[in-house]
């Protein structure tokens, strides 16, 4: 039982590596053929996506700077001026 547990464990890998390099040329083929069939965008799309992901990153960029001023003020300023006691 082990030692054909140790022969299928050698004999597995060769087997791998041969699957592996005959199965290259079809999976190349297949993506090629599913990459002919993508619906590609146009000029004016690419145009449009790109000026929204250019404006969704300001605004989460505005966003985040809001909270950064908000929790430096909270916590830089309000917090040790209470437990100071002035």
């Amino acid at each position: 039982m082990a030692v054909d547990v140790v022969r299928s464990g050698v004999a597995g890998w060769g087997a791998r590596i041969s699957a592996l390099v005959h199965g290259l040329p079809s999976g190349y083929r297949n993506v090629m053929a599913e990459l002919r069939r993508v619906t590609w965008p146009d000029r004016d799309q690419i145009k449009q996506m790109s000026i929204a992901v250019i404006l969704l990153s300001l605004a989460i960029g505005a966003i985040i700077a809001l909270m950064d001023v908000i929790l430096q003020q909270v916590l830089v300023r309000w917090i040790p001026q209470i437990f100071s006691g002035r």
